[in-house]
């Protein structure tokens, strides 16, 4: 890290921040569970992820991974759609590994959490009544009991690195569980509902497009507040607001 000119904030809010200094990323999270459960979810999963090179709470030092993300939220990607089943081959090498040694979100859980956050949607106004209604109905495909699978829980397509069409590492594993590998797949294409295709060539199993589609429906529907309460805006185009609009 000698010579370093300048240090880029990557993300900053009340529960976290990180900086990159030079080809090192140091997360501080308040919560050392979440760094607990991340550093464990890197060792178990069999996917390339980023080196750690030391933790000292509440800072955990990785090293950057090479390559570029597949995308963004909000904007066009430009990867290829080889890019895009490489993706889709990777996850399910994680989907088909072994279950990490600590419990998911319960479906009773998730179902309470949508409910309040419908709720929370109408009576504050974010969101029009009849588009609230529209997804939480489109949201219910979701719930249901689901084989437990390895799961990344915030695949977003910014958390997975490729060099080419060559998947070089898969970042963020602070929500790692047990959860339904089709969450995963949904939130990995959510705002990118084009390269699905793609992506399930390389998954190679057969899924259901219905529960894909709710889950796209419940997670922009439980981010909302969160994403405005922490300086992100789900309003921004191509972003959570526009996915909960295309159901309509």
């Amino acid at each position: 890290m000698t010579g370093v000119t300048e240090v880029e904030v990557v993300v900053a809010h009340a529960e976290r921040a990180t900086l990159r200094v030079g080809d090192v990323f140091l997360k501080i999270d308040s919560d050392q569970a979440r760094i607990d459960v991340e550093v464990e979810a890197m060792a178990l999963a069999p996917l390339p992820t980023p080196t750690v090179l030391w933790r000292k709470p509440p800072v955990l030092a990785l090293a950057a991974v090479p390559g570029k993300a597949l995308g963004r939220l909000g904007q066009p990607s430009t990867a290829s759609p080889e890019a895009w089943a490489a993706a889709g081959a990777t996850v399910r090498r994680l989907h088909d590994a072994p279950l990490p040694p600590w419990p998911g979100p319960s479906l009773d859980g998730i179902a309470s959490e949508l409910d309040a956050e419908c709720e929370w949607l109408v009576t504050s106004g974010v969101l029009p009544a009849d588009l609230v209604a529209r997804n939480r109905q489109v949201a219910e495909a979701a719930l249901r009991p689901w084989t437990p699978a390895f799961t990344h829980g915030d695949l977003q397509v910014s958390h997975v690195f490729l060099d080419g069409d060559e998947v070089t590492g898969v970042i963020d594993w602070s929500e790692a569980a047990s959860g339904d590998a089709l969450y995963d797949l949904a939130v990995l294409t959510l705002g990118h509902e084009e390269h699905l295709g793609d992506v399930l060539v390389g998954y190679g199993a057969d899924v259901d497009l219905d529960v894909i589609r709710a889950w796209w429906s419940l997670r922009s529907l439980l981010a909302i507040r969160w994403l405005s309460e922490h300086g992100f805006d789900p309003t921004a185009p191509g972003c959570e607001v526009d996915v909960l609009r295309a159901r309509m």
